[in-house]
């Protein structure tokens, strides 16, 4: 947890460690939450990477989130809860692998009786927190731009959209008609996987739901970047399309 001023400790959880999935000390799925501060209502999304073991971008890019969102100087987002899950396949991360050390993919594992560990544990989270928004960031060595994937909430595309905008300030959009098998349109993708993360099928109104990916080859710091920006994206684009329907 970063060494933070004493009127922000009363906004932020201390970290949650489940307990310990493989031998190591450092395979542990930890939980941060950034605690709203506005006087509004807050909006509470989740922010989960590292479910891929190998994909280091989003693990950064989430921790420079959540250090940058316990600091002073970010009024636009004081109204939100954010809960971060930066490492969601800690033996995956430690072998530096894909799957995790039981050689399975944990990102196809969701919502279909799985007993692994790690799937368990954030499904347990996935039902209690019922988020109104998950953000999952990925990366994919196969493509040159960045992508995404849209399902739940009808404004998932409308949020998506955005922060690829953003996000092309450090790396460009894909374009490709096809991407990883799916139909794409400027690098929107409005199908999926079975059994990736995401909101408990029963919930009700559905998250919004939105897979941010960036380029795997390309530089890191670039990853992290492009990843940061669209997640800031996504966040003034939900609170502002959530403060227009209010009005409506």
């Amino acid at each position: 947890m970063p060494d933070l001023a004493p009127t922000l400790l009363n906004r932020l959880s201390p970290v949650v460690r489940p307990p310990a999935l493989h031998a190591r000390p450092d395979c542990m799925l930890t939980k941060r939450v950034r605690k709203a501060s506005g006087a509004a209502p807050s909006f509470k999304l989740g922010i989960f990477a590292g479910i891929h073991g190998d994909e280091p971008a989003g693990t950064l890019a989430a921790k420079q989130l959540f250090q940058e969102m316990s600091e002073p100087g970010h009024p636009e987002f004081r109204d939100f809860e954010l809960h971060f899950y930066p490492v969601c396949n800690p033996t995956g991360r430690h072998l530096g692998i894909r799957h995790n050390h039981r050689g399975l993919d944990l990102n196809r594992e969701f919502w279909s009786g799985s007993t692994e560990p790690e799937v368990l544990y954030l499904e347990s989270e996935l039902r209690r927190e019922r988020y109104d928004g998950i953000i999952a960031l990925h990366s994919d060595e196969d493509v040159e731009g960045c992508y995404g994937f849209v399902s739940g909430a009808l404004l998932s595309q409308h949020l998506l959209e955005p922060a690829l905008d953003a996000a092309a300030a450090h790396l460009p959009r894909e374009l490709s008609p096809v991407i990883d098998g799916f139909a794409a349109e400027r690098g929107i993708i409005k199908e999926g996987y079975h059994g990736i993360l995401s909101a408990p099928p029963e919930q009700r109104p559905q998250a919004l739901e939105i897979v941010f990916e960036t380029p795997g080859r390309a530089p890191m710091d670039r990853q992290v970047a492009a990843t940061v920006a669209a997640v800031k994206a996504i966040l003034a684009g939900y609170r502002e399309l959530q403060a227009y329907s209010a009005h409506l």
